[in-house]
């Protein structure tokens, strides 16, 4: 495996922008940003670019926020595609890899996926943490040991990371025993868990701690308003998985009488700190419920195609309060532009009608409203925000045509991925060139540890 180098120009430069985006429904042209420390010290529009400033060819958007990532998903992408007719037959597969992963293993995959999500533009992954101990569900000596191998993974790749250590302690709603693989997603009781994660300290720049119930499935009824008051004591984000299956909603109505929102909200779980993921099958109220108390949305068009699990709701969770925001979940493949544009799309073939969020809405859905949900203060390209922007080669034959038209609508609607030239973490380049300067050959290390899984 290749191991990770050095990456690029230090922090303390001024970066010159043919083409910025700003905020609003447009980009700006010969934008000067200014970086001192880790952080965007001036921005300047319309200005030639001084003496020594590093110049940024194409459309520099602020970094991009991956909000919902479990990174050793990225084993199976591909294998689950004959054969496997829905999210619970697509389950068994990915819990084969889980089953053959230990820390080395996991950060050889991590390390070359979140240089992937890099070379997309991705600045910053809020990790969805919940394999913890080992393949008999014994704890390692350290007990985060699994969750500092993806930690280090993200940093040595050069993007933030929150890892939001999930909390699953039985196999369904009535309260049913983990067994197999699962075993080695349990803590044991919500105040092991929590014990567990008071032991993670951010010791990196680049690294946040958050919390996360996994399900309604997954966490008991009892846990979760404790679940909630330890994430708001200590100011941590708090995500959830959400009514991503209907098979979930059945199960909590039966149990509870309650939609799992509903659960939430009755547990104190919902809230301007707190992120539904997927969101997918929702009633009126819990609609009301996530849009009066500015919970956040993470929505997975990627995979929720893949899994067959719907289009979700994004313009009524929106109007109704939500922040959107959006995540790359099983990584299927790894595109934020493709999984922003495809919420627009979704609802173009629901209505039968276009239109109904700008570019400019998608990008502060992958930007800003992102990294509000996983914690960072970043997502705009202004001063006192983290040094983290991304720019888009404009001279591809999926971007060409842009510099005479709307530059900003053809790189969220047209562009994607491969698309993606230099990209900037606290001021210091981690891709250039569209090669990732601590993983260059990213293909070849990504197809190593996956093949070393043999799953």
């Amino acid at each position: 495996m290749t191991e990770p180098a050095g990456r690029g120009a230090p922090p303390g430069v001024s970066y010159h922008c043919e083409l910025a985006y700003l905020g609003g429904d447009e980009a700006q042209r010969d934008v000067l940003i200014q970086v001192a420390g880790d952080r965007i010290a001036g921005v300047s529009a319309g200005c030639a670019a001084p003496a020594g400033a590093h110049r940024l060819a194409g459309l520099t958007l602020p970094g991009l926020a991956n909000t919902h990532s479990h990174v050793f998903h990225r084993a199976v992408r591909g294998r689950a595609q004959t054969g496997v007719a829905d999210f619970w037959a697509w389950r068994e597969v990915m819990y084969a890899a889980a089953a053959a992963l230990d820390p080395d293993r996991t950060y050889r995959l991590a390390l070359a996926t979140y240089a992937e999500m890099a070379l997309a533009g991705i600045t910053a992954v809020g990790e969805f943490h919940y394999l913890h101990h080992d393949a008999e569900g014994r704890r390692y000596a350290d007990s985060n040991e699994m969750g500092r191998a993806v930690i280090r993974a993200a940093s040595d790749a050069g993007i933030r990371i929150t890892l939001l250590d999930a909390c699953y302690l039985q196999a369904g709603v009535d309260g049913g025993p983990l067994t197999g693989v699962q075993r080695r997603f349990d803590d044991g009781s919500v105040q092991a868990w929590a014990a567990r994660v008071d032991e993670l300290r951010p010791e990196h720049p680049l690294v946040r701690v958050g919390a996360a119930v996994h399900s309604v499935r997954a966490v008991p009824r009892a846990a979760i308003r404790p679940m909630a008051e330890f994430a708001a004591a200590r100011q941590l984000p708090l995500h959830a998985h959400v009514s991503e299956q209907p098979a979930e909603n059945d199960a909590c109505l039966a149990a509870f009488g309650a939609t799992p929102v509903g659960l939430l909200q009755a547990e104190g779980a919902l809230g301007s700190h707190v992120t539904a993921v997927h969101a997918t099958h929702l009633t009126a109220a819990d609609i009301a419920a996530l849009g009066n108390s500015g919970t956040a949305i993470s929505m997975c068009p990627t995979t929720e195609r893949n899994l067959a699990d719907g289009p979700g709701h994004a313009l009524a969770l929106a109007s109704a309060g939500s922040p959107i925001c959006v995540g790359s979940d099983g990584h299927a493949e790894i595109d934020l532009l493709a999984e922003g544009r495809a919420i627009e799309m979704n609802e173009r073939l629901a209505t039968g009608r276009r239109g109904h969020l700008t570019a400019g809405q998608i990008a502060h859905a992958l930007t800003e409203a992102g990294a509000a949900s996983i914690g960072w203060d970043a997502g705009r390209i202004a001063p006192g925000a983290l040094a983290d922007f991304v720019t888009v080669d404009l001279d591809t034959v999926r971007t060409a045509g842009a510099r005479s038209g709307d530059a900003l609508a053809q790189v969220i609607f047209a562009a994607g991925a491969a698309d993606v030239r230099t990209v900037i973490v606290g001021g210091t380049v981690v891709v250039e060139d569209g090669v990732h300067l601590a993983v260059p050959h990213t293909g070849r290390e990504l197809a190593a540890a996956i093949a070393d899984l043999g799953v």
